[in-house]
């Protein structure tokens, strides 16, 4: 047969590269296996502890893989490098001759290998895949020219998604700039003058849906366990209402805040706040306080506390530009074109990860007749 079973760690070849040349770009990886910045303050970190990541470089972190049936491990695609934790292993594929590195990711883009790793992770709580464990684990590999053709095509559908993304991040330059204009022409104003908070309580205990809120600020499932959660306590938001997290907010240099488009009824944590706005358009309002700038008015604004919560007076007290009707309906149009593209986007990622499988089983049976006499 063509295909050729090999141990991962005979492939492969850790890398400890510190910060020495000043990079302050902090990173992390998610569960869909993808670079995403850190959301832990930075403020004040020795940088020169933290590992280094280049092109073509991997990260790799055992923690929770049981838990969460997902192997997290990504490869560095771009040409600036950037950090992440210690905590993490860094590592190249040095086995060339036998497997392409993007060939090699590929092969973890599969929830078949998810759940072997889930299979192998220790018994611990958060139940961990061991580096030497990931190591001794095995990988049947087809010749490096049937590699080639189905990275191929998985690099094509990548700068398709890729070309979309780079418009979605000139479309929000335009918006930015536009706002950034407006700060000049228009009295600032409080967000407090539009934002009336609602304290809607689920007394009868209903069955709504359990939703967080996202770094991205949106609304998402909750993954936290609600076994044993007494729902009664839980805040309701309804259709157009909005959901906002203030904790945190000077520890994370984030501000969350989410918008419910949808046509149910969430419950959100009682920890969080909830409101409703009028006299302005919600689109322009959103576009406003996810603004990076309102954010670090928000971190500005925050108490002295270990996690530096944004009290909800001064919440109430950050400004926006007052503009008028027709410059928010401008900013409106700007935002509802993101959000459409957003999800465009996200459909698109969606599909690489979906083909995937596919493009690795076709690989492997054509490794197979390949090696049929």
């Amino acid at each position: 047969m063509a295909l050729t079973k090999y141990k991962i760690g005979n492939l492969i070849t850790t890398v400890d590269e510190r910060n020495t040349i000043g990079i302050r770009d902090f990173y992390g990886i998610n569960i869909n296996k993808e670079f995403m910045p850190t959301v832990a303050n930075t403020e004040g970190l020795d940088e020169r502890k933290y590992k280094v990541v280049r092109k073509n470089r991997f990260v790799y972190s055992g923690m929770q893989t049981g838990r969460d049936e997902c192997i997290r491990i990504s490869m560095y695609t771009k040409d600036k490098p950037i950090l992440v934790s210690p905590a993490y292993v860094t590592f190249e594929v040095t086995a060339l001759n036998t497997v392409l590195p993007l060939y090699f990711f590929m092969r973890f883009l599969t929830k078949e290998k998810d759940r072997y790793g889930a299979f192998c992770s220790d018994g611990s709580i958060r139940s961990n895949l061991d580096w030497e464990v990931f190591c001794d684990m095995d990988i049947e590999l087809p010749p490096i020219e049937i590699q080639q053709k189905y990275v191929d095509v998985y690099n094509a559908m990548l700068a398709n998604q890729q070309s979309y993304e780079r418009g979605l991040d000139d479309l929000k330059l335009t918006c930015d700039a536009y706002i950034d204009k407006l700060k000049h022409n228009r009295t600032l104003v409080e967000i407090g003058n539009f934002i009336q908070q609602v304290n809607n309580k689920n007394i009868d205990n209903q069955k709504y849906r359990f939703a967080g809120l996202s770094m991205d600020n949106y609304f998402i499932d909750s993954i936290a366990d609600d076994t044993e959660l007494d729902f009664t306590k839980y805040k309701i938001v309804e259709p157009n209402e909005y959901g906002a997290v203030l904790m945190k907010v000077g520890r994370d240099a984030r501000l969350t805040i989410a918008r419910n488009t949808s046509n149910e009824r969430y419950l959100i944590s009682p920890a969080y706040y909830t409101f409703r706005i009028t006299g302005i358009m919600p689109e322009y309002f959103m576009t406003c306080v996810n603004r990076p700038e309102f954010e670090r008015r928000s971190w500005f604004s925050c108490d002295t506390s270990a996690r530096g919560s944004l009290s909800w007076d001064e919440f109430m007290k950050l400004k926006i530009p007052n503009a008028t009707d027709e410059e928010q309906s401008i900013i409106s149009k700007l935002y509802k074109m993101q959000v459409v593209r957003i999800e465009i986007n996200e459909k698109l990622k969606s599909q690489i990860k979906n083909i995937c499988p596919i493009l690795i089983k076709g690989s492997i049976e054509e490794g197979r007749k390949a090696g049929v006499v």
